[in-house]
């Protein structure tokens, strides 16, 4: 069984583009890298969280994942606050009752927090897919448009059942 790692924002939950949508009409500064980590450290992510979309059938995606037994699947997710993992856990917790949630520390790589060889990768951020290529790992892009940006590329989980995975 391989060891699958997914990414949660951007990949199971679109918090991407809501959070981006509330920094435009919040007027902050995408290049301010202290206003942007206070946003995300003092966002309602219940609130986030209840009214942002599931992406593309991700949670039914997952359930078919996990009904494949090919994958020993967890969700490895960027966090920025204690407040962030817990409704984040919860939000999990509503469809998978035992299924490995792993935060990690926005300032610290994904790579370092688990052993990555071999073990695979979706994440809609390809500074993520690169740092796991270099560690031994298999990177594939989640994209809703299935631009590739040089990785094997899905929009919808379940599709890596049907690749060829080495």
């Amino acid at each position: 069984m391989k060891n699958l790692y997914i990414d949660f924002d951007g990949v199971i939950v679109d918090t991407i583009n809501m959070t981006y949508d509330m920094i435009h009409e919040l007027k902050l500064d995408f290049n301010n890298k202290e206003e942007i980590e206070s946003f995300y450290r003092n966002l309602d992510w219940k609130l986030l969280l209840k009214e942002t979309p599931i992406l593309n059938d991700s949670i039914n995606c997952i359930k078919k994942l996990i009904d494949s037994n090919k994958f020993d699947i967890s969700i490895l997710t960027h966090v920025n606050s204690l407040h962030e993992i817990e409704e984040k856990v919860k939000f999990i917790r509503k469809y998978f009752k035992d299924i490995t949630i792993i935060p990690v520390p926005k300032s610290i790589s994904k790579t370092k927090m688990i052993h990555t060889e071999g073990s695979i990768l979706i994440d809609d951020y390809t500074e993520n897919l690169k740092e796991w290529e270099k560690e031994g790992g298999i990177s594939i892009y989640f994209s809703p448009l299935l631009k590739s940006k040089g990785y094997k590329v899905i929009n919808k989980l379940d599709q890596i059942l049907d690749m060829e995975l080495v």
